[in-house]
């Protein structure tokens, strides 16, 4: 018999330990492969306007993705080596090398990933068109995703593996110069103790989360953070980190403890998962602490993106209200840019021409507008004003009389006077020094930003609204800045438009262009770009923490193969054993999902969603991540029982 055929024999009488091995490759090669085909998926690299987002993302997020992918297939295959110590003992035993044995794992590994590769391609191209559906979906983009299977991802997720058959194959290596023919003939000798709980540390544990969830609830301007800010951090830390831990470690056992002491303890099966459960919370504590914490981090990094995503999709609109807005041009070239927007197939909503003063202030500047705007002012009428704000629909409209004025000024919604409570003055200059009553300040664009197709983008025009009698006096003998604004449909997919109309109107550096979609694309597709990958990342994340648990119940499974066959020989029935099984892992994986929730949901509600609550599909972007959680955790658990339950009555098929 060579090596070939014992692999091909080992492969066929442990079906079940290779499986789960086979599964751990197989959902790596789909993890990468559909981050590889997604990436250099051409319709998707056709319907983004700035492709170096999604390069420098994808670089980020390729490098975590294959981070993570290494360590999975790592642990994955620890677990399968340990499981097979006593194995590698027999053929120790038998004669044979450690280099040929060595050189059997190799035959399995290199046959496993073979067709994990296969399946897992097949299966990735299949996930990559619906996450790219998503994503456009995010970009409120109307592109069709096809099917892919780009040869790049193939060949770097060909490279990945090679390179993990290399890695797993020096690592059984070392594993079998470990296995010591001793192993062959003992069984786990050592075994944890119960640890002893104490009442005091369990209600520690309660308070330092107390203490870390109302802190959280107090974030922002209370006492406790604006004038001991490192304090209440520290103390933030401590209580949440402190509190997780002591809850694994003293209040859980406490609980279990207590249920023990119950008269009714020996009656049905809780004495026999109860049991089980005390001598693996040392084993746990670590394990299932560094879970809630984690969990806990990854919904709030993605809940914050999300936030981001929320707030770039309504400020976009708010910092750009126009979606073309220029220099006034002569008529024909009015009428050549129309032509264009038609051929482009966009209908014109509204065209207004609105005119202003453009005027130095003298005094009072500062106090309207700030750093943030031009230094030249922009005087307009108000009734024009409120025709543009009623055409978008708003309800921004003013009222000012004589001298009365309202500076546009984003971020703020009033205006300080002196200390007798007069309104602050703003002076300008014209023929002579006019000074306006600001009565106050409305957080309301009127004319965006200066924008180029770069990215690029200018201070944000100071526009003081006067009234209409203020404006008629001044007018006359002075030159009036005159703008076009147009409103399309379709205008998040303008780009190329307003390439062309920005080289038509602008013929010098103070010409002025703003157009919502040159923002608009950086914006939408970055924000979108991070909440995808954040997301994604968020996903694997949670995969990888299942499977710790996954695995570690698993070999405690087999760790326990003689303690279930005393229980089935003593006339402990199948379902009684399963019911015990479910129990028991339901105490392991069921806690640090509440916790790690419990954790974010404070995090999430009380420092993120503060400004954004009214976001529609902020609620539901979240939720489907807490629920993709549910699910992943859910099947792992599922899996786990199962397996676990065959591996310690390997005769007997679970139902």
């Amino acid at each position: 018999m060579n090596l070939f055929d014992l692999s091909w024999r080992n492969m066929k009488r442990d079906f079940r330990l290779y499986g789960i091995y086979f599964v751990s490759l197989l959902v790596g090669v789909v993890i990468y492969f559909t981050f590889a085909a997604f990436m250099f998926n051409p319709d998707i690299l056709a319907a983004l306007s700035n492709k170096e987002i999604l390069q420098t993302g994808a670089a980020i997020t390729s490098i975590v993705v294959f981070l993570f992918i290494i360590f999975f297939i790592l642990y994955a295959n620890s677990f399968f080596m340990k499981q097979r110590k006593k194995e590698f003992g027999m053929y120790l035993l038998y004669g044979m090398s450690e280099w040929q044995i060595a050189g059997m794992v190799l035959i399995e590994t290199v046959c496993l990933s073979a067709v994990s590769l296969t399946g897992g391609i097949i299966a990735g191209g299949l996930l990559s068109k619906f996450f790219g559906m998503l994503l456009m979906r995010l970009m409120q983009y109307e592109q069709v995703i096809s099917f892919s299977f780009p040869v790049e991802a193939v060949g770097s997720t060909v490279v990945l593996f090679l390179i993990l058959i290399v890695m797993t194959s020096v690592q059984s290596y070392f594993s079998v110069r470990r296995v010591q023919l001793v192993e062959l003939f003992h069984a786990k000798a050592k075994m944890d103790r119960p640890l002893s709980f104490s009442a005091g540390l369990a209600g520690c544990a309660i308070v330092l989360l107390g203490l870390g969830y109302f802190l959280i609830s107090q974030a922002g301007d209370s006492v406790y953070w604006s004038r001991h800010f490192t304090i209440s951090f520290i103390a933030t830390i401590v209580g949440i980190i402190g509190g997780t831990y002591l809850f694994f470690r003293q209040s859980f056992g406490w609980v279990l403890e207590r249920i023990s002491r119950r008269k009714t303890y020996v009656e049905g099966s809780q004495m026999l998962w109860v049991s089980s459960l005390r001598f693996s919370v040392r084993g746990n504590t670590t394990n299932l602490t560094f879970i809630s914490l984690f969990s806990a981090l990854i919904i709030f990094l993605v809940g914050f993106v999300a936030i981001n995503y929320a707030v770039h999709f309504v400020s976009a609109g708010q910092e750009f209200p126009n979606h073309l807005a220029f220099t006034s041009q002569d008529e024909p070239t009015r009428n050549q840019i129309e032509r264009m927007i038609e051929e482009d197939h966009h209908r014109v909503l509204y065209h207004k021409e609105i005119q202003g003063l453009r005027t130095e202030p003298v005094a009072g500047r500062e106090a309207a507008f700030g750093e943030r705007y031009e230094a030249s002012v922009l005087l307009f009428a108000a009734s024009q004003y409120n025709e543009i704000v009623s055409l978008r629909g708003d309800d921004q409209q003013v009222n000012v009389q004589g001298q009365e004025a309202v500076a546009l000024a984003r971020g703020g919604a009033s205006a300080n006077g002196d200390a007798g409570g007069n309104p602050p003055h703003f002076t300008v200059k014209l023929k002579e020094e006019t000074t306006f009553d600001v009565i106050g300040k409305k957080d309301y664009v009127l004319l965006g930003k200066a924008t180029e197709a770069s990215g690029d983008i200018g201070k944000m025009p100071a526009v003081l609204i006067i009234s209409d009698e203020a404006f008629a006096r001044l007018q006359p003998g002075q030159v009036l800045a005159s703008f076009d604004i147009y409103q399309i449909d379709k205008a998040a997919k303008s780009v190329a438009l307003s390439r062309k109309i920005h080289d038509i109107v602008v013929t010098s550096p103070e010409t002025y262009y703003s157009a919502f979609v040159d923002l608009y694309t950086i914006d939408i597709e970055g924000s979108s770009l991070l909440l995808f990958s954040v997301a994604f990342l968020a996903v694997i994340a949670l995969f990888a923490m299942g499977s710790i648990i996954y695995f570690k119940q698993l070999r405690e499974a087999t760790e326990e193969q003689r303690h279930y066959a005393i229980l089935r020989q003593i006339g402990v029935s199948d379902g009684l054993l399963k019911g015990v099984i479910r129990t028991q892992l339901l105490f392991v994986f069921l806690p640090p999902l509440l916790l790690g929730l419990l954790h974010s949901w404070f995090l999430l509600h009380y420092l993120a969603m503060a400004e954004v609550r009214g976001f529609p599909q902020l609620t539901s972007m979240i939720a489907t991540v807490l629920a993709l959680y549910f699910v992943i955790y859910f099947l792992f658990y599922a899996s786990s029982t199962r397996v676990y339950y065959k591996i310690v009555n390997p005769k007997t098929v679970m139902n």
